[in-house]
């Protein structure tokens, strides 16, 4: 496995050794690529707000995640952060499969910009994003699941 291959699988492993990830949304699978990142998670009545469908926390969530790491894949020493996201959600989920997919879209010194876009299981547009990326301070390490 190449060094850009090894960062990749070491990004997925932090990603779901997160309890957020691990507990709230087990069964969530992430695959990182160069500049790209896709998500898919089981709908589950768990996520739904009082009208039985997910609620627009797990469309941010999932869009913002893709975007994430879309931009974490071309760096390789620090944890990136969300520093804005503009979130559309197009329409209601109730059941299947949802998947999103963060690309990037633009890069500098300290700005990156992804956009995401969500998709039920009839791969149907359900959501999209565009968001602002900017590097922190805190090291890509064992300590934070980056192994």
């Amino acid at each position: 496995m190449n060094e850009k291959e090894e960062h990749f699988r070491k990004l997925e492993r932090m990603y779901l050794s997160a309890p957020i990830n691990n507990q709230l949304y087990g069964g969530i699978t992430i695959n990182i690529s160069s500049e790209k990142a896709e998500l898919t998670l089981k709908v589950e009545p768990k996520f739904f707000h009082a009208a039985n469908a997910i609620h627009g926390s797990l469309y941010f969530k999932m869009l913002d995640d893709a975007a994430f790491f879309a931009v974490n894949s071309i760096v390789r020493d620090v944890f990136v952060y969300t520093v804005s996201m503009n979130v559309q959600l197009l329409r209601p989920v109730a059941s299947g499969i949802i998947r999103s997919v963060g690309e990037l879209k633009f890069k500098s010194t300290n700005l990156f910009i992804a956009d995401s876009t969500l998709f039920d299981e009839n791969n149907k547009l359900v959501g999209r994003a565009s968001g602002n990326f900017m590097k922190s301070k805190i090291e890509l390490n064992e300590g934070i699941g980056y192994k």
